[in-house]
C-alpha cells in the first residue's frame, strides 16, 4: 500500500462524508438563517423557536434524502471492499 493509495482513499472518504452531510447541514443552515431573520425582526429571542424548526427540517431532509445518502455510502463501501485485493498486493 503506497502513500498515494492511502491519500486517495482518504480523499474519497472525505468527499463521501461531505456528500452525505450536505443535505442535512444546508437545510439546517437555511432554516436557521430564516428563523434568525424572523427573530431579529420581531425581537423574540426564544431558544426553542430556532431549535424546533431545525429539528423538523432535518427530519424531513433525512426522509427525503435518506435513500440517496444510503446508496452513496453503500456504493463507497462496496468500492472500498472491492479494492482490498489490489490494495494488499
Amino acid at each position: 500500500m503506497t502513500p498515494e493509495t492511502v491519500t486517495t482513499i482518504g480523499q474519497q472518504a472525505l468527499w463521501t462524508t461531505m456528500l452525505i452531510a450536505a443535505p442535512l447541514l444546508l437545510s439546517a443552515l437555511a432554516v436557521g438563517l430564516l428563523v434568525g431573520i424572523i427573530q431579529a425582526a420581531t425581537q423574540i429571542n426564544e431558544i426553542t423557536m430556532s431549535f424546533i424548526p431545525k429539528l423538523l427540517v432535518i427530519v424531513a431532509a433525512l426522509i427525503v434524502a435518506g435513500p440517496w445518502m444510503l446508496s452513496v455510502i453503500v456504493n463507497f463501501t462496496t468500492q472500498i471492499f472491492g479494492q482490498i485485493p489490489s490494495i494488499i498486493l
